[in-house]
Formats: structure tokens, C-alpha cells, sequence
């Protein structure tokens, strides 16, 4: 490939020739130490949005809607990109992670922190594989985005403004493999309702609690569907509460579950319709729909199990889905991402992506 031209440090967009490489382990460990748990993404956002700035990226920060939930400050969605063409690639990911926040740590062959591998590890792969492209002449662009654990209300946001780019590799922990499809999730209240009484007359009441155990013992014996290529679909009934205290008949109780799905939320959405009838009622709160992405040659593949942003950003060029980490830790008080796992995961970001723009 020939040599690109010399960039100019007074122009914006442009690489500046007196800083260094980035460093993906650094800035991990930058972005690990700042907690961004969802809904105070804030101060994370701020920071890689001076960052970037400071390395020659024309910034935008876009306003993502605050939620009450215990953090009132702003939010924001950072994209970084050149000054004055259309980028043809946009590499994203999100940057809240779960609770609770767990503090930065290394040894010699891991990092460990809440978010090192989902997705601050990503971040960091992508900005330093971004800068590699950019000083070698390709039109790149990086979209990082607030909400995705939760409702992905800041990738919903970025999609009112695309930059018009013809491919999105969108970063999640899939071991450094290509995914070739992703799960969809459907998110489901289950509330039932009763008459308070005291326990020792239950004829006088109606237990909620009595009701929602049966409408979950009939939810649990839904068929959901298989698609062969992909594998099952699976469902967590994740929390459940109501009533008051052992001695008096239940008035109100409910459960939370989470689908994740290989194909239409429909016949699904039915189903639950179906098996809680008479005993309760269902509120379907989040539907995110099943997506297959493409493969490349010579590349290992896998099969998402979770839910990503894709689904939201359709307006940011053709989907593909590539990250290190590993899914099985994320989440978990031993979050951890191994060093050569980032390090091998810029190279790849770089060659997957001149692959497409070539």
C-alpha cells in the first residue's frame, strides 16, 4: 500500500505527529477507573471526548434522555470522526457497564475491573485500530454510545443522526470472533393481583402470590422456538416479589423475565398471553429484535447468545459484530480481559476493516 500523505497538525481530523501510538492497555485501565455504571455514563463520556479531541477527532457529543435513576447529571453518546468527508467505517460499542463498579486491577497476564472486557477493552481496541487506519488514508469514524445495558437508548439516539457510512463493527466479547448472528430479547413483566386478608382466613382473600406461581409454572412449559443453525431459544425468570409477610394473603405480586430469542418475537409474545390467562397480566417492556451478520473468509465465527445495539443503529451502514473478551465473565465480580487479547483485537479491527474497504 503506498504511503499516505503527511498529515498536517493544523488541520482537524488529522492524525497529530507529535503524539504516540495509543496505548489500548492505558486507556483500558483510564476508562476502568471511571465508573459509568448505566445512567452515569457521564463523566466517561466527557473523558473520551477529550481525549479524542486532544488526538486531531472532530467530536459531537449527542444527548442521551436522563432516567431517574439515581444519577441526575448528563449523558451522552461520543462520536468521533474526520473533519470534512463521510467516514466508511464506524467502529462502535457501548460505554456503560452493570453494576456494581468494580476497582482496576492487573497481574501479569489479565485486567480486571467492571467493564474491561464490556466493553472498555472494546473502546480502546477500536480508538487504537481507528488511528491505525486513519494514518493510512481510510475515512474511519468511532460511534460510543450510553444505555446499551439496559434499554440502548443512546444507540436509538445515534440513529436520528448517521454519518452515512457504508459499515458498522459494532464491539461486544466474542472472543475475537466474527458473530454470525445474535439473539433477540424480549423483556416481560408478569403482575397479578389479589384481596389482602389475613392468613389464617384465606377464604376472606385472593393471594396474588398463589396466581403468579401458576401463570410462571405454565410460562415455564412454553415451547420456544429453535432455529438449526443458530440453536435454542431461552428464558431466565430473573426476579420476582409481592406481598406483605407470611401471615397475610398477598394483594399484589410480579415477576421479571427475559426471552432471548432466534427468530419473531410474535409467536412468543402469545404464548405468554396465553399461559398467564385468568391468573395474571403481561407487559411486554423491551423487544429487541434477532439479527444475522455476515461472515468473512478465513475468520472464526461464533454465535451470539446476547443482545447488542445493532438492532437500533440501522442506519449505520452494514452490521458486523467483533470484539475480545470473553461473554462467559463479563458481569461478574472477576470481570477480566487478557492484555494480548486487546492487542491481538486492534490488528484484527484493522485488517477486518480493510477487508471490507478494500
Amino acid at each position: 500500500m503506498p504511503n499516505p500523505p503527511a498529515p498536517s497538525p493544523n488541520k482537524p481530523g488529522l492524525t497529530k505527529p507529535d503524539l504516540p501510538k495509543i496505548d489500548p492497555l492505558a486507556l483500558t485501565q483510564q476508562l476502568v477507573e471511571i465508573d459509568s455504571t448505566t445512567y452515569c455514563e457521564g463523566a466517561a463520556c466527557d473523558f473520551l471526548a477529550e481525549f479524542l479531541a486532544g488526538r486531531g477527532w472532530v467530536v459531537e457529543k449527542m444527548a442521551v434522555p436522563q432516567a431517574d435513576e439515581g444519577c441526575d447529571g448528563p449523558r451522552w453518546n461520543v462520536y468521533a470522526g474526520p473533519a470534512d468527508s463521510v467516514p466508511e467505517l464506524v467502529f462502535s460499542t457501548h460505554i456503560d457497564t452493570v453494576p456494581p463498579y468494580i476497582p482496576f486491577r492487573e497481574d501479569e497476564e489479565f485486567l480486571y475491573g467492571r467493564g474491561v472486557c464490556d466493553a472498555k477493552g472494546i473502546i480502546a481496541a477500536q480508538a487504537a485500530a481507528a488511528e491505525e487506519l486513519r494514518a493510512a488514508g481510510f475515512q474511519v469514524g468511532l460511534l460510543f454510545v450510553s444505555g446499551e445495558e439496559r434499554d440502548s437508548a443512546g444507540a436509538k439516539v445515534a440513529n436520528e443522526h448517521p454519518k452515512g457510512n457504508r459499515f458498522l463493527i459494532n464491539g461486544e466479547p466474542t472472543d475475537n470472533r466474527l458473530a454470525l448472528a445474535s439473539k433477540g430479547a424480549l423483556r416481560v413483566a408478569v403482575r397479578a393481583s389479589g384481596v389482602m386478608a389475613h392468613s389464617a382466613y384465606p377464604e376472606l382473600g385472593d393471594s396474588a402470590i398463589h396466581k403468579l406461581v401458576q401463570a410462571l409454572g405454565r410460562i415455564l412449559e412454553i415451547d420456544l422456538p429453535v432455529t438449526e443453525d443458530i440453536g435454542p431459544s431461552t428464558l431466565n425468570i430473573g426476579q420476582i416479589r409481592g406481598g406483605h409477610a407470611p401471615n397475610v394473603i398477598a394483594d399484589k405480586a410480579e415477576a421479571h423475565i427475559l426471552a432471548r430469542l432466534v427468530g419473531s418475537s410474535e409467536p412468543v409474545r402469545e404464548a405468554f398471553q396465553k399461559a398467564v390467562s385468568g391468573f395474571a397480566e403481561v407487559d411486554f417492556t423491551l423487544d429487541i429484535p434477532f439479527v444475522r451478520l455476515r461472515a468473512l473468509q478465513g475468520l472464526p465465527t461464533m454465535i451470539a447468545k446476547f443482545t447488542t445495539d445493532i438492532p437500533w443503529l440501522t442506519k449505520w451502514g452494514e452490521p458486523l459484530l467483533l470484539g475480545p473478551g470473553s461473554i462467559h465473565v463479563a458481569h461478574t465480580p472477576n470481570e477480566r480481559i487478557a492484555k494480548k487479547e486487546i492487542l491481538v483485537a486492534v490488528d484484527l479491527y484493522v485488517q477486518v476493516a480493510k477487508n471490507l474497504l478494500a
